[in-house]
């Protein structure tokens, strides 16, 4: 990946390759800092951990709204307040939880205003999973603020991902960065581009002949297309 993006012309100044003031960069290297805010949020009482298997939630999940591929978490372990009685947050899921009926909004620098509604549009998302790795939406919160992010930039998929990250800060007393959420680079029929389309990755792009500027030229198109 890093080959790939110095061969675009893109560069960084800090990261897991090249250090920086904020190391380490991978978040293999920084349980540490997970597992305090984990215990934070357990001792506010602002997670609790669940036992629902994968055909519990199977059985009673509402379909994904939108581009969002997390169904609305049904609530069976909502009532356990044990969360203290677990010194590690190893064997359980450990699930955020979402204030129903609360309106939570933010101005994208590029889609402008959204507004999500806690227990409709989203529900109780899981911070740490029970084979003890920090969940998505928990280890980048912890993570952004450890390293000082003022700016999150990524695709417009992740806009209801924003509104869960923005729930853990406020849990955490942390100040949010700001978010630009882009246009998604899609395929000639429409279809968004995702690991499963190995053929446009840039790494076979770039072994089939392409030139870089020919590859930025393309996804630039791309996104353009799917603007109008």
């Amino acid at each position: 990946m890093y080959e790939d993006l110095r061969w675009l012309g893109i560069s960084w100044s800090e990261g897991p390759d090249c250090g920086g003031a904020y190391a380490p960069y991978s978040q293999s290297e920084r349980r540490e800092f997970y597992l305090a805010a984990w215990k934070k949020l357990r001792d506010t009482g602002a997670i609790y951990p669940c036992t629902c298997s994968r055909k519990d939630l199977a059985a009673s999940a509402s379909a994904p709204n939108n581009m969002d591929d997390e169904p609305v978490y049904p609530g069976n372990c909502r009532s356990r307040n044990d969360g203290l009685a677990f010194e590690k947050p190893a064997g359980v899921n450990w699930r955020f939880r979402v204030p129903d009926d609360e309106e939570i909004t933010f101005d994208d620098q590029h889609f402008g205003r959204q507004r999500y509604v806690g227990g409709r549009d989203f529900g109780d998302f899981v911070v740490w999973r029970r084979d003890d790795v920090p969940a998505y939406q928990f280890a980048v919160v912890v993570d952004d603020d450890a390293m000082k992010i003022s700016e999150v930039v990524r695709g417009a998929d992740l806009l209801k991902s924003t509104v869960r990250q923005l729930l853990v800060y406020r849990a955490l007393g942390l100040q949010a960065p700001k978010f630009y959420h882009c246009d998604l680079v899609r395929d000639e029929r429409g279809e968004r581009l995702a690991k499963r389309h190995d053929a446009l990755s840039i790494r076979k792009l770039r072994e089939s002949g392409r030139s870089a500027v020919q590859i930025k030229a393309r996804a630039l198109s791309s996104v353009s297309s799917s603007s109008v």
